[in-house]
């Protein structure tokens, strides 16, 4: 189930889908999603990376109605061309970037990036071998391990790259290079700040651009770092590293397993997923306080 709102008194304006997950298009009440991830929007229409249902769906936020887009609802392999985006089976896809009519796609199942476009309905893998392991070059011979989270910033799409630990950074056509900007491999994680190849993350599952920033949901570290891309400086942002529930000063503040991020100029929104809260952080004065949903 999704929940929209407007304002920051965290009233609730629009929900789509149910309390039971399932796999139905059609109004929003009627909807019914397995685990949705990630989001993206473009004028009235949301992008959904139904996760569970291996689908990503489109809801129309005018006419409140809810379509399927691309998948099939059956598992994709590793291996699989891509097509039609109705007949290609998609595998566990986690969450999604625009970049104009191109929607980027963290296929964590094959360990790709794939991309929907949007308007000719084809649906093909773009980034990654399939081969589960941290290699930068051509986005052909890449290699990724479940890449679960995706921001793009002018002609630069970010990746949290979550099982290697790293965030990669996908140079956009024409250019089409993969490289590694922060953080460790399959089985070198920890929490360490710094540059590079140096710093050390945890199972990373969310990033979001903001004032030329990437800021990082270091999910299993429970804490939010943000970076640098031009030095792949990254320093931490906010929580002790120590898992719980405190609003507060940005480094007293506890975190539980932050897994989503949506950054603007003023505030970074965290989807604090243990603790099943919206967290929201304010860049002027560093101050964390949960979103009162009602």
């Amino acid at each position: 189930m999704l929940f929209r709102s407007t304002g920051w008194d965290g009233r609730i304006e629009t929900a789509i889908g149910g309390p039971e997950p399932g796999d139905a298009d059609g109004s929003f009440e009627a909807a019914r999603f397995y685990r949705p991830q990630g989001l993206a929007m473009d004028g009235d229409v949301l992008y959904i990376a139904d996760t569970e249902n291996h689908l990503v769906r489109a809801a129309n936020l005018v006419t409140r109605q809810v379509s399927r887009i691309a998948g099939t609802g059956r598992q994709g392999r590793w291996g699989d061309p891509g097509g039609r985006a109705d007949e290609t089976p998609f595998s566990s896809p986690w969450d999604l970037a625009l970049h104009g009519r191109l929607l980027f796609v963290a296929m964590a199942g094959v360990h790709q990036v794939w991309l929907v476009d949007l308007d000719r309905e084809l649906a093909i893998p773009y980034a990654g071998s399939g081969r589960e392991a941290r290699v930068d070059g051509s986005v052909e011979d890449a290699a990724f391990a479940q890449p679960s989270g995706l921001a793009r910033d002018r002609g630069s799409l970010y990746v949290a790259d979550g099982e290697s630990n790293i965030i990669r950074e996908v140079a956009l056509p024409p250019v089409n290079q993969v490289k590694t900007l922060a953080g460790g491999d399959l089985f070198d994680f920890g929490d360490a700040d710094g540059i590079g190849d140096a710093v050390r993350l945890q199972h990373p599952l969310g990033v979001s651009c903001a004032a030329g920033k990437v800021f990082i949901a270091d999910t299993y570290n429970h804490r939010l770092k943000v970076m640098d891309p031009a030095t792949r400086r990254v320093r931490s942002f906010a929580g002790t590293g120590e898992p719980g529930h405190r609003d507060g000063p940005a480094r007293e503040a506890q975190f539980y397993e932050p897994g989503g991020l949506c950054a603007t100029e003023q505030t970074i929104f965290v989807a604090d997923t243990n603790n099943h809260a919206i967290r929201a952080i304010g860049l002027a004065d560093g101050a964390v306080r949960t979103l009162t949903i009602c």
